[in-house]
């Protein structure tokens, strides 16, 4: 579970978010926990601590969100990580 807190949406932004720099290391194991064929529930209780058992729309929507946010960290934000050391 994360010690992390967490919004249930990260903010929606076309740039990266200091929520975004905070949140980095969720939106990795979110990745890589898909890469290694982890269903979303077990994903969601591992790493932000949601049992979506008992709260199944928060559950659902704090993984999609985030999951759609970690996508878009891979094609967007990580040039903006790393556009400063290329230069």
């Amino acid at each position: 579970m994360t010690k992390t807190n967490f919004l249930d949406q990260p903010p929606d932004s076309a740039v990266l978010t200091p929520y975004d720099r905070e949140h980095l290391k969720i939106y990795l194991r979110l990745l890589d926990a898909e890469a290694d064929g982890a269903c979303w529930e077990e994903a969601v209780t591992v790493i932000f601590g949601l049992d979506p058992e008992k709260d199944a729309q928060r559950a659902a929507r704090v993984y999609t969100s985030h999951m759609a946010r970690a996508k878009w960290m891979t094609e967007n934000g990580f040039s903006e990580l790393l556009g400063r050391r290329l230069h």
